[in-house]
């Protein structure tokens, strides 16, 4: 059986193009206004769509906005995943070229970024969801703590990084965190420097004489 084409274009390709339009529109009002302006009504608006159309790809409001969030999230995994893999032997190359990678995607991108690291805390559904992603970025970067410490040690360690540098990301995006760009990227490379030297976990001591010398230089 032939598919049916309308204008020439297929169905399923005008339907997938719907759906993009509609992820996209989501995105952008989630990232720019916050995820309270994201309603059936606002996306439809915006993409000028029917919600026929809406309610051909989505069941929801919420099943949207974490399609959106679950699209940047695996931007960023896959923006990792490259950079490590591409990175080479040299633990310096590797870490500058996961950071850079990841400041690409959410500073070059504020609303990728915002949706990504702010929204989570301001929307219960994508809270939910952020959590129940984090093991796939913690896994990542566990992956590069290889060495002297146990399972539970390396766990710990990426854990703690991870959410370190989501949430230097998150004041930077969000405001508080008043620093040249430059000097954030230069900060984050040292941090994860300091939790893969010689294959060991980030002791509180060398973590924090990181800070501190970023610290001196500040002032």
């Amino acid at each position: 059986m032939t598919e049916r084409s309308w204008g020439g274009t297929k169905l399923a390709d005008r339907r997938a193009a719907r759906r993009q339009t509609l992820l996209d529109v989501a995105e952008r009002l989630a990232g720019e206004e916050g995820c309270a302006a994201v309603t059936v009504r606002s996306v439809c608006r915006e993409a000028r769509l029917t919600d026929r159309y809406f309610y051909e790809s989505f069941t929801g409001r919420d099943d949207l906005l974490l399609t959106a969030f679950e699209r940047v999230a695996d931007e960023a995994r896959s923006a990792l995943e490259g950079a490590v893999a591409t990175g080479g032997p040299q633990r310096e190359v590797r870490a500058r070229a996961a950071v850079s990678a990841f400041v690409a995607l959410v500073l070059d991108a504020p609303r990728k970024g915002r949706l990504l690291l702010l929204e989570p805390f301001a929307d219960p559904v994508l809270g939910a969801r952020s959590h129940l992603l984090m093991p796939v970025f913690t896994d990542l970067v566990g992956g590069q703590l290889a060495g002297t410490g146990d399972d539970v040690d390396r766990r710990l360690a990426a854990h703690a990084l991870v959410g370190g540098l989501a949430n230097l990301f998150a004041g930077w995006l969000h405001g508080t965190l008043d620093v040249p760009r430059e000097r954030l990227e230069a900060h984050c490379v040292e941090l994860v420097l300091a939790a893969t030297v010689s294959g060991e976990q980030p002791s509180p001591s060398r973590v924090a004489d990181t800070h501190r010398r970023h610290a001196n230089r500040t002032r």
